[in-house]
């Protein structure tokens, strides 16, 4: 459900990442899909992050993106889960009758942090969206994707900022589905990233 290609957002859009609000607590929040599998979307904590870490080796072999990932459980557990966090998150999980054949009942996940529009004002930005391939079609997706609206507004934010990639036709017609707009096609913003030896250059600068 991520990417780079094409940068996303419900209206209102443009948006740049900044400092993090405090976060916003919620209840875990019980849904019954027309399929009537039980599942609860709720705050991650610490403890999830071995699982969480998994999800995100998934996600990134879905988008034949393996070989960039770096991050670790221990990465998730202090940069989540310190005193002032870098990013916020929410699991999908099912009851132990559910849980996947190789024995999972964390099958969610969407990772999420407060940005800054100089434009509209407060935002809120989706890394990460993703359930596990034998429990999409459930409204698993979707009910993450809500909970993060609802976080964000609960936050006086005025828009949710995500990515995705070009060739994801079946994240794209989702997302179109919920009213989003491709902001890269309508009003020509491309997502730029500096990394590595090219940030350490820029952060040096001329003597």
């Amino acid at each position: 459900y991520k990417g780079s290609q094409s940068l996303f957002a419900f209206l209102p859009f443009r948006t740049r990442r900044s400092a993090l609000p405090e976060p916003v607590r919620f209840l875990c929040v019980q849904f019954v899909t027309l399929s009537q599998m039980d599942f609860t979307i709720r705050a991650a904590t610490l403890e999830d992050c071995k699982d969480v870490a998994r999800m995100i080796t998934e996600l990134a072999e879905h988008e034949k993106a393996a070989d960039h990932v770096k991050i670790t459980q221990k990465d998730l557990e202090q940069d989540g889960f310190s005193k002032n966090p870098f990013f916020h998150g929410i699991i999908a999980e099912v009851p132990e009758q559910h849980k996947s054949k190789d024995g999972h009942s964390k099958v969610g996940y969407s990772l999420y942090f407060y940005s800054y529009s100089s434009f509209k004002g407060r935002a809120v930005y989706m890394e990460d969206l993703y359930v596990m391939p034998e429990f999409r079609g459930k409204g698993i997706g979707k009910a993450l994707m809500r909970k993060v609206a609802q976080l964000g507004l609960a936050a006086g934010c005025t828009q949710l900022n995500f990515s995705v990639l070009d060739w994801n036709k079946p994240s794209l017609d989702f997302y179109f589905s919920q009213g989003c707009q491709d902001v890269t096609s309508d009003l020509g913003y491309h997502y730029l990233r500096c990394e590595g030896d090219a940030l350490e250059y820029l952060a040096q600068g001329d003597p």
